[in-house]
C-alpha cells in the first residue's frame, strides 16, 4: 500500500508541477491555444489562473516534498485535500461550460487524489 501510495503521489506531484507551472508562466491566450481542453480559462481573469497555478505547484510538491526531507510530513494529506477541493472546482467549471468529456480527467484526477489523502490520513500515515 506505501508503494502504491507513494507511487501516485509521485505521478501526481509531476503533473501538478508542470501544470502550476505552466500556468504561472505562460500568458492565458497561450494556455488557452493548447487545445479544447483548455477553454475554461476564458472564464477567468489571468491574475486567478496564476493563482490556480501557483496553488497547484504548491499542492503538488506538498504530495513528496514533506515526506522525502521528514519535515511535517504530516502536510502531504493536507496537501492532498488542498489539491482535491481543486479539482471539485475543475469539475464544476467543466459542468457549467457542458464539457463533460474533459470534466472525466479531473474526476480521475479526483480520485486519485483521494486515494492518497485516505491512505495518508488512514492506514499508511507518516508516523512523526
Amino acid at each position: 500500500m506505501n508503494i502504491a501510495l507513494w507511487t501516485v503521489a509521485g505521478l501526481l506531484a509531476i503533473v501538478y508541477v508542470g501544470s502550476g507551472g505552466l500556468k504561472i508562466i505562460a500568458s492565458k491566450e497561450r494556455i488557452a491555444a493548447t487545445g479544447a481542453a483548455a477553454g475554461w480559462v476564458e472564464d477567468f481573469k489571468p491574475r486567478t489562473i496564476k493563482t490556480i497555478g501557483v496553488l497547484e505547484l504548491l499542492g503538488g510538491l506538498g504530495l513528496v516534498l514533506p515526506a522525502l526531507l521528514g519535515i511535517a510530513p504530516d502536510l502531504v494529506p493536507l496537501a492532498a485535500l488542498g489539491l482535491a477541493m481543486i479539482m471539485v472546482g475543475a469539475a464544476i467549471t467543466r459542468i457549467s461550460r457542458r464539457e463533460y468529456k474533459f470534466m472525466l480527467a479531473d474526476l480521475a484526477y479526483l480520485v486519485l487524489i483521494a486515494f492518497v489523502a485516505w491512505g495518508r490520513f488512514g492506514p499508511e500515515a507518516f508516523v512523526a
